[in-house]
């Protein structure tokens, strides 16, 4: 069983999408859930799946999106542990603040795999985290 991260984006496609992107998120879920492998965000992910629905005052969508997360992953608070994390991630100015939050959160959960579609981040070594790839790079 391997801890694994899913970024933002992984989510929007999962939910959101029809395209290829859509079902290699899915084909990812489909593989986790034969291993046993436990799905890890953070709350920021469910904070930025909800703008669009609010925006559109849909709460029926922010609902059924906030459900789907919370049953199919555990959701990770950013606390004072993550919060140190963070700060030193921070000193890397490459890396964006929503950025460095997900990768706080997950590296002080200590997770082995951090998928994201964000190519900015991959190939980074973040202590707490084993790898950091991309959806079409997986090794599961």
């Amino acid at each position: 069983m391997s801890r694994i991260f899913w970024d933002t984006n992984l989510f929007i496609y999962f939910l959101e999408g029809s395209d290829e992107l859509s079902r290699a998120t899915k084909r990812l879920r489909q593989n986790m859930l034969r291993r046993g492998d436990q799905l890890i965000t953070s709350a920021l992910t469910l904070g930025e799946i909800l703008v669009k629905p609010l925006e559109r005052g849909d709460d029926a969508q922010c609902r059924s999106y906030a459900e789907a997360i919370s049953k199919a992953a555990l959701l990770l608070s950013f606390d004072a542990k993550a919060a140190w994390k963070y700060a030193a991630l921070r000193c890397d100015r490459s890396l964006r603040a929503p950025d460095a939050l997900q990768l706080a959160c997950a590296a002080s959960a200590g997770v082995d795999l951090f998928v994201t579609n964000d190519r900015r981040l991959q190939g980074k070594h973040i202590e707490g985290i084993q790898f950091i790839v991309a959806l079409d790079q997986v090794p599961i």
